[in-house]
Parts: structure tokens; C-alpha cells; sequence
């Protein structure tokens, strides 16, 4: 187990490094830097391209690529992400705000998500081909097509339609905080972005528990009487749990970067607002900081899965 452990950490730290460099090279390769992006911005006459080159040797944008890379390589091995052009502050500061908001509401999500999607999908697999399946099934394809700013817009309208409670964008409180304002605030964001990730987890439940319940030792388990629920709950659910499993554990492990839309939507400062932010204003340190974090995230969660394989079946062997 240590030397499996020992030979993927080895791995993702490799995965990171091409992460890095594939980000850096993708945000230089592109036209204008964050310089220029900020004089175009500000919309000011007659910017010569010395003010540009001035701008830009304060920044370091000056120097050679590859000059930059390896500065940028040294920086990474020490930790240090760097600072943020926009805000002069460092990236783990920035990181530090937005993470939380980001975790408060993923968490939210997935757990509106798995609550909804677990029990839909053993009923669905329970009565095949009977109404209620038709109907569940249904269901999860729309919530599948359904985009999730069209499932929060809807929220949105009927909220200030029936005046339900108030939706605080500007106060921006945590869950510690204010619990009750923090709760109306993510509420729409979390049943929107939760509605949107049932589907995947569902079906695939759902095409797994319909393959065990066919296998040999479920009839037996009837043939000798055992109770249905647990049959399904002991025996099948246990064994169609592996491949559910991993897509769970890629939605959690994306919950930290993977809410753009929500975010901006509802004005939440979390990672992927700032990392939508970042694109726009070629804020370079702070879009490979956010970046590698999240894949860092990705990478050790896809570790994390893998070692509960070898805990929910001894027949998976890791090493």
C-alpha cells in the first residue's frame, strides 16, 4: 500500500508539472499580456508602446519566455505561487478569500446532489420499466439538459415573484457567520448546481445496480428468502457502489473551480469567479496559481477514490 501511495503521489506531482507548463505557455503564446489589457481598458489616449514596455519590464513581461519559466519553475518548487497583478497581494492570499465560499457552496451542491441522486436511482432500478422509472429517468435527462444558469434563472423569477425571502449578493456572509442569510443566499445556487450533477450520478447508478441484480448470488439471495430491502441494500448496492464511486469522487474533487457560472451569477467571490476574473484581465501568476491548485485537488481526490476501492472491495489490490 505505501509504495502504491508513494508511486502515484510521484505521478501527480509529474501531472502537475505538465499542468504548469501547458498553462504557461498557453496564457503566453496569446496576443497582449496584462499591461496592455489594462491600458485598453482604461481607455486612455494616446498610449504610446513605450508606457506599454515600461508597464511591462515592471511586471517581468519584459523578459525571454523560457527566462520567465524557469523563474516561474523555481517560484513553484518553493512554494510561492507569486503575486497578483491586479491586486498586489499574493496568490495563497487570494486563494485564502475565495476558497472558503467556494467549499461552502460545492459542499452544498453535492450534498443536494447525492441526496437526490442515490435514492433516485435504486427506486429506478427497483421498478424497471414501470412508472416510476419512466418518470425518474425523465427527469434526470432533463435535469441533464437543462442548463444550470436557465435552472437558477427560474429560481431567481420565482422567488421575487412570490417574494419568498431575501437574496443578500452584496453581504456576502459565511455560513459561520450568519447561517440563515448565508443559507438563503447559496439556496437557489446549490439546488440549481445539485439538480444539474444528478443525472450523471443517477443513471450510472442506476445501469449498475440493474447488472448486479441479474448476477447469480442476488437470485440465490432470494431463492433463500431474504428480506428485498436487504437484498438490494447489503448485496447490490454494495457491489454496483465502485464505478458510482469515481464519478462522485470527480464531483467532489471539482466542486472548488467548477462553479463559474453560479458564482458570477450570485456574486460569489469564490475560485472560479476570480478565475473567470483572471482570464479577463490576463492576471497571469494569479490564473496559474488557481489552476494548479485546482488540479491539485483533482489529482490527490482521484488518489483518495482509489484507496477507498481497496477498502469497500478486498478484491481490489493496490500493490
Amino acid at each position: 500500500m505505501q509504495q502504491y501511495i508513494l508511486r502515484r503521489a510521484i505521478l501527480n506531482i509529474f501531472v502537475l508539472w505538465i499542468v504548469a507548463t501547458l498553462v504557461f505557455f498557453a496564457v503566453h503564446v496569446l496576443p497582449g499580456n496584462f499591461a496592455a489589457q489594462q491600458f485598453a481598458g482604461a481607455n486612455l489616449g494616446g498610449v504610446t508602446p513605450e508606457a506599454i514596455a515600461r508597464a511591462e519590464a515592471v511586471l517581468g513581461l519584459d523578459k525571454p519566455v523560457f527566462e520567465q519559466y524557469g523563474t516561474f519553475l523555481w517560484d513553484l518548487v518553493q512554494f510561492d505561487l507569486g503575486e497578483s497583478f491586479r491586486s498586489k497581494r499574493s496568490v495563497w492570499h487570494e486563494l485564502g478569500r475565495a476558497v472558503p465560499y467556494s467549499i461552502e457552496l460545492g459542499v452544498l451542491i453535492v450534498l443536494v446532489g447525492f441526496t437526490i441522486a442515490i435514492p433516485v436511482g435504486i427506486i429506478s432500478a427497483v421498478k424497471q420499466d414501470q412508472l416510476p422509472d419512466y418518470l425518474l429517468r425523465g427527469g434526470a435527462i432533463f435535469a441533464l439538459a437543462a442548463p444550470v444558469f436557465w435552472t437558477a434563472s427560474i429560481g431567481v423569477i420565482l422567488v421575487l415573484q412570490w417574494d419568498l425571502f431575501k437574496i443578500d449578493v452584496d453581504g456576502q456572509p459565511h455560513l459561520w457567520e450568519d447561517p440563515r442569510l448565508a443559507l438563503q443566499w447559496y439556496l437557489i445556487p446549490m439546488f440549481a448546481g445539485g439538480i444539474a450533477s444528478t443525472a450523471t450520478t443517477m443513471r450510472l447508478l442506476r445501469s449498475q445496480m440493474l447488472e448486479v441484480l441479474r448476477e447469480d448470488y442476488v437470485v440465490t439471495a432470494r431463492a433463500k428468502g431474504l428480506p428485498e430491502r436487504t437484498i438490494i441494500l447489503r448485496h447490490v448496492l454494495r457491489n454496483a457502489w465502485l464505478p458510482v464511486l469515481t464519478v462522485m469522487g470527480l464531483t467532489v474533487a471539482t466542486i472548488i473551480g467548477s462553479q463559474i457560472v453560479l458564482e458570477q451569477m450570485f456574486n460569489v467571490p469564490g475560485v472560479g469567479r476570480l478565475l473567470f476574473q483572471a482570464i479577463t484581465l490576463r492576471d497571469t501568476p494569479l490564473l496559474e496559481g488557481l489552476v494548479l491548485v485546482v488540479a491539485f485537488v483533482v489529482v490527490f481526490t482521484n488518489l483518495f477514490v482509489d484507496l477507498l476501492y481497496g477498502l469497500l472491495d478486498p478484491r481490489v489490490r493496490l500493490a
